[in-house]
């Protein structure tokens, strides 16, 4: 296609237009306020957490018990059959030592996420949390873990009200 020869519907803007005050400009700042509705599946995994427990769902179907919970089980499409209290151990799947923090920031100790199978929950279900109490060194995968949370007034119905995991001797 000659692009040369091509009509163009509509005006160009230049620099200059722009320099001149030729374009219509809106300044507006919007004052938007955004609220989110967790659901019921992680709704009840967020209370669960507040009161100092882990919660998981059951299929029926496949028998898997997943967390965090979800609405619908992904291997076989069908809606969850109930809520199911998990104990608040598990052992260690996968790790890293950070020594990097979340503001981009050298740290001389590392902070070790790691991702906790949880016991109760089917293989591979799991969440991703941090390991304390224990030299960098010490962490293995299989190592059992067992969570530490925040006082019962401290909690607020976040993930964040499991502090961390550290290792159960």
């Amino acid at each position: 296609m000659d692009w040369e020869k091509q009509k163009f519907f509509g005006t160009s803007l230049e620099t200059e237009d722009f320099k001149k005050g030729r374009i219509l400009t809106v300044q507006w700042k919007p004052a938007l306020d955004y609220f989110y509705d967790t659901g019921i599946a992680i709704g009840r995994y967020l209370e669960g957490l507040r009161e100092g427990k882990l919660t998981g769902v059951k299929c029926r179907k496949c028998r898997r018990i997943m967390v965090p919970p979800r609405s619908f089980c992904e291997w076989c499409f069908r809606p969850v059959d109930g809520f199911v209290d998990l104990k608040d151990t598990g052992v260690v799947q996968t790790f890293s030592l950070c020594y990097i923090t979340w503001d981009m920031k050298r740290s001389k100790d590392p902070e070790i996420p790691a991702v906790i199978a949880i016991d109760g929950a089917s293989p591979k279900m799991g969440i991703m949390h941090l390991l304390g109490e224990v030299n960098p060194e010490q962490v293995k995968i299989e190592m059992r873990v067992k969570a530490v949370w925040k006082k019962p007034e401290e909690r607020i119905g976040s993930i964040t009200d499991i502090k961390y995991f550290k290792p159960v001797k």
